[in-house]
């Protein structure tokens, strides 16, 4: 479901190796120019080379990550409250970890007892509800957070900000979609948010892959499966900028996910219901218009019995070499 004010909203796999971007592009008929978003790569958001060819030259990028450090560079006052927040928000992930991990160790340890059926699918509801009721928590916090943070700081006044977002309105009115590339999935939120593309990207087609996807989703849901640090649970992060609502965003599930683990993928699909589940594997899109989802590409939601319909090819050693680079775990 389209929660914007956008017209289409279109989810993509990874791009970096077998880009399909254009596919889709000329698939809704697009034909101006792309407004396009890596800030998600950082610094090295202006290395858009092999975007700018796929897109044939009709890619714009919107420089928000530079525009960012430009803004703080001349609003000190800004630079410190943002930094003020953002710990806060680590703050608030460490403690909503430490509770959900606990959450889900009760959860896995009930999971193995025995009794009738009855009981354990009482107490197996019982333990969903508690996660589901930690992850609300914190979402929720941060959520009250963030308004507490535009109430008192007004970004959206700060002259410097104002400048960027009246430039950004020009270029975008100039183009008919805009595409948003993945990366650092919590600084690529953080620049949507503070150069207010939610309104901006109005009446524009939105083309978003990876931590792209997941930022404008409703909810960010951090995962990896096999992290190296050791075993890995999904995380809620923060609200997304909604475009698509009822939908938690999986991308690259060839390296993040077991999805031969049925009793792990249950449990994810439980636990985010009702919204549904949305995997990404490479050469995958779906499409949302005004009418509800079409074009299903590849593209597959965990189904509540922890079955899904995919089945990952072995990547390519080129995949394998460089996957760190299009998703960078926890903090993306």
């Amino acid at each position: 479901m389209i929660t914007g004010d956008v017209p289409a909203v279109v989810l993509l796999g990874a791009q970096r190796y077998d880009p399909t971007l254009g596919e889709a592009i000329e698939e809704l008929g697009i034909k101006g120019k792309i407004a396009t978003i890596t800030a998600g790569w950082q610094e090295r958001e202006d290395d858009d080379e092999d975007l700018r060819e796929h897109l044939t030259g009709r890619a714009v990028n919107l420089t928000l990550h530079a525009r960012g450090e430009e803004v703080f560079r001349k609003d000190k006052e800004l630079l410190s409250a943002h930094r003020e927040r953002q710990t806060i928000l680590r703050h608030r992930q460490d403690f909503y970890r430490v509770r959900l991990e606990h959450a889900l160790d009760a959860q896995h340890v009930i999971d193995q007892r025995a009794a009738p059926p009855d009981i354990l699918d009482d107490e197996a509801q019982t333990s969903i509800d508690a996660v589901r009721n930690i992850d609300a928590l914190h979402l929720e916090r941060c959520t009250l957070d963030r308004r507490e943070f535009d109430a008192r700081v007004r970004p959206e006044e700060r002259p410097e900000i104002a400048r960027h977002v009246k430039e950004l309105a020009a270029i975008i009115d100039g183009c008919e979609a805009i595409a948003i590339a993945g990366g650092h999935v919590a600084s690529l939120l953080n620049r949507l948010r503070l150069f207010q593309i939610d309104k901006l990207a109005k009446g524009k087609t939105v083309f978003a892959w990876c931590a792209g996807a997941m930022a404008i989703s409703e909810r960010v849901v951090l995962f990896h499966d096999a992290p190296p640090q050791g075993q890995g649970a999904a995380e809620v992060l923060d609200a997304g900028l909604g475009f698509v609502g009822e939908v938690v965003v999986f991308p690259q599930p060839e390296f993040r996910l077991r999805l031969g683990d049925r009793q792990r993928l249950k449990l994810v699909a439980r636990r985010f219901a009702p919204a549904s589940c949305i995997v990404m594997p490479a050469r995958s899109r779906v499409t949302w218009l005004r009418t509800g989802p079409t074009g299903l590409r590849g593209a597959f939601a965990i189904r509540a019995d922890g079955t899904h319909a995919f089945e990952a090819p072995p990547p390519s050693g080129a995949m394998k070499a460089h996957a760190h680079l299009a998703y960078k775990g926890p903090d993306a």
